[in-house]
């Protein structure tokens, strides 16, 4: 089968990471946490205490910035100056501070060239929420992936972990405003790519996502 550049996008906690992550895996393809880097100039911008609106300096902050994805025992793990980050970036207020971030023209500028190169050579699995739409708008197949905000929360609570201090009410309404912010931000809004293959997750497991998408795959594109 050809190389192929796939996109997965969707709102918080509808389980797009894991299902990207395996789908890269069982593909034999780079599996790409474009929400990541984001998290990664947040994280810095909170140790930075830059004023995240503040266009000129977060330009001068990403200008300094070397993000990148490293194969580590078969997975991908994202880098930041050659520091792993992928610890420190799953917090509540790194996530909301991300969002903040990600609605900035310059941040997503900086970032848009960063996600191009790195799909250059195809044979990867972009996971976001303006990759089928933005990024890679000819990408060869493009998945859009959503679940009930009950469950996405129980997702995103669950997945926190250790680093939640949150209760589940309090992280469903925080999926709440970051869908509205998502959704309503001028700059690369949150949507489904009018050709995109839309997937609810809520009453599926993983495993299905994943046999779905691979089925559907194999129809278009394995001769």
């Amino acid at each position: 089968m050809q190389k192929l550049l796939i996109t997965l996008d969707g709102p918080a906690g509808a389980g797009k990471s894991t299902v990207s992550r395996k789908l890269a895996q069982r593909l034999g393809y780079r599996y790409i946490d474009t929400g990541a880097l984001y998290r990664g100039v947040a994280l810095v911008v909170s140790h930075s205490k830059i004023d995240p609106q503040d266009d000129l300096a977060l330009e001068q902050l990403c200008a300094s910035l070397k993000l990148e994805f490293r194969l580590i025992e078969n997975n991908s793990a994202i880098f930041l100056n050659g520091a792993a980050i992928a610890h420190l970036i799953r917090t509540p207020a790194i996530t909301a501070l991300a969002s903040t971030v990600a609605s900035r023209p310059v941040v997503r500028e900086h970032l848009l060239k960063l996600q191009l190169e790195m799909g250059r050579n195809k044979a990867a699995v972009f996971e976001g929420r303006d990759m089928g739409t933005v990024v890679f708008p000819q990408a060869d197949i493009k998945f859009f992936l959503d679940a009930s905000i009950k469950e996405r929360a129980l997702r995103r609570h669950n997945e926190s972990g250790d680093q939640n201090d949150q209760t589940l009410t309090e992280t469903e309404l925080n999926i709440r405003q970051r869908d509205a912010q998502d959704a309503n931000r001028l700059t690369a809004p949150l949507k489904s790519a009018d050709d995109a293959v839309k997937i609810d997750s809520t009453r599926m497991s993983i495993s299905e996502v994943v046999e779905f998408m691979l089925a559907k795959i194999k129809s278009e594109f394995d001769s």
